[in-house]
């Protein structure tokens, strides 16, 4: 059975860091595109910042040059590192794991973890 398992949310201040971990298990996840997306109350579920299976990484322009996104291949793990953060970046964060091969289509989501920025 496919699990994605986030960690590292919580409550910070604004200017503070946290950094995100997703591990999967059950999947080939070096084939994987790696994704965090998230969703504020009220809001629509956005992109935050996705990873290819080769390393390259494209980010929502609200986080370019406060997130970092990586994966680890050996760990099955993706991270989110998140600095600077804002009262924006409030939300649930998702990961997701995502393959095209072949016509078909492999999709996978975490639970979420919480994050607040707030003084």
């Amino acid at each position: 059975q496919v699990q994605l398992v986030e960690s590292g949310g919580g409550l910070v201040q604004p200017g503070e860091s946290l950094r995100l971990s997703c591990a999967a298990s059950e999947i080939r996840f070096s084939f994987y595109t790696m994704g965090w997306y998230r969703q504020a109350p009220g809001k629509q579920r956005e992109l935050v910042a996705v990873i290819r299976p080769g390393g390259s990484a494209d980010y929502a322009d609200s986080v370019k040059g406060r997130f970092t996104i990586s994966r680890d291949n050996a760990k099955n793990t993706v991270y989110l590192q998140m600095n600077s953060l804002k009262p924006e970046d409030t939300a649930v964060y998702y990961c997701n794991a995502h393959w095209t091969i072949a016509s078909r289509e492999y999709d996978y989501w975490g639970q979420g973890t919480q994050v607040t920025v707030s003084s």
